[in-house]
């Protein structure tokens, strides 16, 4: 099993902890359960002994534990069956970055918006998107279409073509 320093915890903190977070918050919609993956994700890098051919390798192996940490979270039934503290409190939430275009992909259905986000914001390729989604490079490519074509009349054309 791979022992980590402190100095290279340290790094993989540093590298990955905000691409965690911000892929986290487009699965989850909720900063605070997105810092919870991003533990739960380091804390399986730390103790899994993984060793990385590459620091792409390393790269994706973290996203791909991301989005399945958010899909295993979404399927729990502790929160299917709770209510979101923003409902049971009246303390504010952190303000959502004010990006139109963000915000209209955060309201994308989720193939959507996993392949735009890694897509756009993360720079993938359809291959590499596929590669880390377990999906046909078919899938991925109707999924950008679909998530375009919806962007596209969510923004309105002329502000899509500047935007996106």
């Amino acid at each position: 099993m791979k022992q980590f320093d402190k100095a290279e915890a340290e790094r993989l903190v540093y590298t990955y902890s905000d691409l965690i977070l911000r892929l986290s918050y487009t699965y989850l919609k909720s900063t605070h359960d997105a810092e919870d993956i991003c533990q739960t994700v380091f804390l399986k890098l730390l103790t899994s002994g993984q060793t990385f051919a590459s620091p792409a390798h390393e790269k994706a192996w973290i996203i791909r534990t991301t989005a399945n940490a958010c899909k295993d979270a979404l399927r729990s039934t502790f929160r299917r069956r709770t209510v979101a503290l923003e409902a049971a409190a009246a303390t504010a939430a952190p303000e959502a970055p004010d990006n139109a275009v963000l915000e209209a992909v955060m309201e994308l259905p989720e193939n959507y918006r996993e392949a735009v986000y890694l897509h756009y914001f993360e720079g993938y390729s359809v291959r590499e998107i596929a590669g880390l989604l377990g999906r046909s490079e078919a899938a991925v490519t109707a999924h950008l279409s679909r998530g375009r074509h919806k962007l596209r009349t969510t923004l309105g054309g002329e502000y899509y073509e500047q935007s996106v």
